[in-house]
């Protein structure tokens, strides 16, 4: 599925559990109990920021013309098509880093053992069989969703028509 996550920032509460979500997703058991046991430990793809008493979690936008497709080396980050996901090819990333440096939204980090760049891939196995990623099911609040565009700018215009009624 096509889509773009949204947060609202009203209802995260700042709780890590989008973090914890997707760091078990990216596990080699994919249990919370055992993943803590694994090494290295799994990391998560979804970073939550704070700042002035508002909390934002922060991962891959999948731009439209990502900058760090366009600096690797390797050419391990790609993406197949517009709308999809920008996806990074561990075997073929050499931890360079550059990609890191250009990414607008700081969603780019290093895994821990420094052999790899990682990022938000959606959970590709998740939505392959029509589930959502691990960090909006993760949320307790609902803060994160994934949703297609259709649905985000229908939900826009019925929220706009809203407070312009509201106007009159």
């Amino acid at each position: 599925m096509k889509g773009l996550m949204v947060v609202d920032v009203k209802k995260c509460l700042g709780c890590h559990s989008c973090e914890l979500g997707c760091a078990v997703e990216h596990s080699e058991s994919k249990e919370l109990l055992a993943s803590i046991f694994e090494r290295p430990l799994p990391q998560s793809r979804v970073t939550v920021e704070h700042s002035k008493g508002t909390s934002l979690p922060l991962q891959c936008r999948h731009c439209e013309d990502p900058p760090c497709i366009k600096v690797c080396p390797t050419e391990a980050i790609t993406k197949k098509d517009v709308g999809e996901a920008v996806l990074i090819d561990e075997a073929l990333c050499i931890g360079c880093k550059v990609c890191i440096l250009v990414c607008p939204f700081g969603a780019v980090t290093l895994s821990t053992d420094d052999k790899a760049i990682l990022k938000c891939d959606l959970c590709q196995e998740r939505l392959s069989v029509g589930d959502v990623p691990a960090c909006v099911s993760s949320c307790p609040t609902r803060a994160l969703e994934f949703v297609s565009v259709e649905e985000f700018t229908k939900e826009k215009r019925r929220e706009f028509m809203v407070e312009f009624l509201k106007g009159e």
